[in-house]
């Protein structure tokens, strides 16, 4: 069993034949969401360096075992984006059903889209962190955006 292969893939959901980004990011999400209220938003974060420092080595050494920068099966950058999201935008068992949705559509649309310092990151850098850090930035900014668009929804509602 190659367990590199597993963790990279996400345990194969990177070899969806269609968009394994997304299914990388909607496993990531099904994975974390029954931790919600139970995992502090600080943990998953610190959970989600741990995972990328991990994942960072392992792409280094299958990037040169296949000979391939950032193959569409790794999706391990998916699973680290969409937790950074999760932790920033101030998920809560009570508020997730709004919150999951927005911040997956957001990761997708900043991981695809790639605008300004990730897509600067993704062409440039090398190795793992390329692979990893457009992602992470990625989620950065899809918290931030879910947080915003969750405190604009809550002001509309209660207008």
């Amino acid at each position: 069993m190659n367990f590199r292969k597993i963790f990279l893939t996400l345990g194969y959901s990177g070899l969806s034949p269609k968009a394994p980004g997304t299914v990388g990011s909607f496993v990531s999400l099904l994975i974390i969401l029954p931790f919600i209220g139970y995992l502090h938003l600080s943990t998953i974060f610190m959970l989600t360096l741990l995972i990328t420092v991990i994942a960072v080595k392992q792409i280094n050494i299958y990037e040169e075992e296949v000979g391939v920068h950032d193959g569409k099966e790794i999706v391990i950058d998916e699973l680290a984006g969409m937790w950074i999201a999760i932790s920033i935008c101030g998920i809560t068992q009570d508020n997730m059903i709004i919150m999951a949705p927005l911040a997956f559509i957001y990761f997708r649309i900043f991981d695809i889209w790639k605008p300004s310092i990730i897509g600067k990151i993704d062409k440039e850098v090398k190795g793992g962190w390329g692979v990893m850090g457009d992602d992470l930035v990625a989620g950065i900014a899809a918290g931030i955006a879910t947080a915003a668009s969750y405190e604009l929804i809550q002001k509309i509602i209660t207008l």
